[in-house]
């Protein structure tokens, strides 16, 4: 029985969209908090706990089988106290509940289905579960919970216990020799023919691909590899050809048939990838890609005041993926048959009997198809209107700050400054709507409201992205932003005792305090704070960021041992290290002098190279951010350019052309 009427529950005055999605379910939801917990304490109840997402196909399939129906609800209403977690706005809870279901079924997924006490002790964790297979384990819980109470709770406190178990990876020096062991891992799970890693389904883990080109003067497999990924992507049916930007992922091995739903992280990811190619190569193709997925961004995940959505769904009115989907004869229609053939559409189809544009059938192809931007423009129109496509428009810290960098790096690879422009203004955003007086975060910011306290990833990502934006901007204030939040990263969230940073803060209040060194599908926060620490040392050449970069190295490296494949992005941080770093101070006598400084360095792709601009205006403040940097006056005219590589610095210069190979 589906439930027709239109009683909200309490998640009506929420902002989340995936919890607004089930505000007129009949089923008695709570959102997680406090009183949550003493409801079920007080009511001597269990607690059934539900994480998804707004985008998620196979939440929305649970949601209409059960959680509409009003058998299902009437069994939560008399044995649990039901709450609905929205995984993006809460991913150090999710983790913790993952890392539940991982332990108990060595998988994992959304969405995530939680059987817990009322201290929040686990002791039931699956996935996707019909009708019958919930009905069936609420059933059996209930039994036990009135027949025996002290076999749940124990099974509840020996997972609990499991999980708090804290990690102490101990220490090891980064080398080359461990950053090696995690190329080779890569080269023997590598598909040499569609590319990609294992079999499917295949994920983008663009930190894989960003290894791989990082090594690439070291190691003449490493680069191929990138670029068959990054080429059987693009022209697999995970790229939307008609809109731009990348599906999650691929349910096949030819990146062909996607799991439809475009979250922004991925697409922030893959867009530093491919600019990071492009820059790497000059191939046509990617560039293209860059483009094309950074400007689906800045169209239709963008909101007025310059913020990123979160995602688009899989869903929409036809079904999982209708919205990509089109018969031959409609194709031809529309955008004529020379862009059918090109896509490959057939009559007979590629996806249950409709077309899942692509270019796999185009091998080689570099990316020069502008001839056909009209009839794609004619299709694009056409798809909008023919039906709805829904987006999560909550905008999320961590999220955004990875488009951030990833704007920023393309900005400079693609000689772009628009996507400058872009980045800037989401960090206005990000300043107006999700910083507090102290510089603190909010996790996600929605409907005019901010929530959340930030964690980890949300002070690593944006002190990177930060970074990454200064590169483009060459802005000293972004720099001063960047290192006010990593000085709140160490303060907050690293463990003083077993080194690493913590997911949350100290007083989070959860069942134990979570910890990531692996990444997954976006780099491992850890990592990233460590690439955040290690570019503030290079670049103010504070004691204090030199050795918190070192320290935290020792740490990733020690827990990469084991599995260095799953650490790509440390391994990354890693590498860099290990390259000698220059150092160029441009000593700028007014503003006019340092535009001129600006226009020259801020599209070089050099990442050994870390360029600071003084300038009349900024040069206190630079002081303080690099102390350093008090010892190089400003001239009288024009620019002074102080160089330095290895420890040492030259002579200063007044012109581009007096410095030594590599500086400009």
């Amino acid at each position: 029985m589906t439930h027709k009427n239109a009683t909200l529950n309490r998640l009506a005055n929420e902002k989340s969209p995936y919890l607004l999605q089930h505000a007129s379910n009949p089923v008695d939801w709570w959102p997680w908090r406090d009183d949550a917990f003493e409801e079920a304490r007080r009511e001597d109840k269990m607690v059934f706990l539900s994480i998804g997402y707004s985008t998620c196909h196979w939440c929305h399939v649970m949601a209409h089988e059960s959680f509409e129906d009003e058998e299902v609800a009437q069994w939560l209403r008399e044995g649990y106290v039901a709450i609905k977690l929205d995984r993006e706005e809460r991913p150090d809870i999710d983790k913790v509940y993952m890392d539940a279901c991982m332990a108990m079924n060595l998988s994992g997924g959304w969405p995530l289905t939680v059987l817990a006490t009322s201290e929040g002790r686990p002791f039931f964790a699956g996935t996707y579960l019909t009708k019958p297979q919930l009905m069936s384990l609420l059933r059996r819980a209930t039994k036990l919970w009135r027949e025996d109470r002290a076999a749940v709770e124990a099974s509840g406190a020996r997972l609990a216990e499991h999980l708090a178990r804290e990690e102490n990876p101990g220490e090891r020096a980064p080398d080359r020799a461990l950053i090696a062991r995690a190329v080779d891992g890569l080269k023997r799970s590598f598909d040499a023919k569609d590319g990609g890693f294992g079999a499917p389904p295949r994920f983008p883990m663009p930190q894989n691909l960003l290894l791989l080109m990082e090594q690439a003067p070291d190691d003449a497999e490493a680069l191929p590899m990138a670029e068959r990924q990054l080429a059987m992507m693009y022209r697999g049916g995970l790229f939307d050809h008609v809109g731009g930007g990348f599906a999650r992922y691929a349910t096949d091995r030819r990146w062909l048939i996607p799991h439809f739903e475009k979250m922004l992280y991925d697409n922030a990811l893959l867009t530093y990838a491919y600019a990071e190619a492009y820059a790497l190569t000059g191939r046509k193709v990617y560039r293209v890609a860059a483009e094309r997925t950074a400007d689906y961004v800045l169209r239709e995940l963008t909101s007025e005041g310059g913020g990123f959505f979160s995602a688009q769904d899989a869903d929409s009115e036809g079904g999982e993926g209708a919205f990509y989907l089109f018969e031959r004869a409609e194709l031809e229609r529309v955008a004529g048959p020379e862009l059918a053939d090109w896509y490959g559409a057939t009559e007979a189809g590629n996806f249950e009997g409709r077309n899942i544009l692509n270019l796999l059938g185009n091998e080689g192809w570099e990316g020069d198809d502008a001839a056909l931007a009209p009839a794609r423009a004619a299709l694009y129109a056409y798809r909008k209107d023919r039906m709805a496509l829904g987006t999560d428009r909550k905008v999320l810290t961590a999220w955004n700050a990875l488009m951030i960098a990833a704007l920023s790096r393309a900005t400079r690879a693609l000689n772009a400054p628009r996507y400058r422009d872009a980045a800037l203004k989401a960090w206005d955003f990000i300043r107006a709507h999700m910083q507090d007086a102290d510089g603190r975060l909010f996790i996600r910011w929605a409907d005019g409201q901010a929530a959340g306290d930030g964690l980890l990833d949300d002070y690593a990502f944006l002190a990177w992205g930060l970074i990454e934006l200064y590169r483009a901007a060459l802005d000293p204030s972004l720099l001063i932003a960047a290192e006010a939040l990593a000085r709140i990263l160490v303060e907050r969230f690293r463990d003083a005792e077993n080194g690493g940073f913590f997911l949350n803060a100290a007083d989070a209040g959860l069942i134990h305090r979570p910890k990531e060194f692996y990444d997954g599908a976006m780099p491992s926060g850890n990592a990233v704070a460590a690439l955040a620490m290690l570019e503030l040392g290079r670049y103010t050449a504070q004691p204090r960021w030199r050795e918190a970069a070192e320290r935290q190295l020792r740490t990733l490296c020690a827990a990469a041992r084991s599995h260095p494949g799953a650490c790509a992005f440390a391994l990354l941080v890693a590498a860099r290290h290990l390259t000698p770093s220059r150092e160029l101070v441009c000593a700028c006598a007014d503003e006019d002098a340092a535009r001129v400084v600006r226009e020259r360095l801020s599209a070089s792709g050099d990442r050994a190279l870390y360029v600071l601009v003084k300038t009349p205006g900024s040069a206190q403040a630079l002081d303080r951010l690099a102390p350093f940097t008090a010892d190089y006056p400003l001239p009288a005219a024009g620019v002074r350019l102080y160089p330095c590589q290895r420890g040492a610095c030259g002579q200063p210069v007044d012109a581009f052309e007096q410095l030594p190979p590599g500086f400009a």
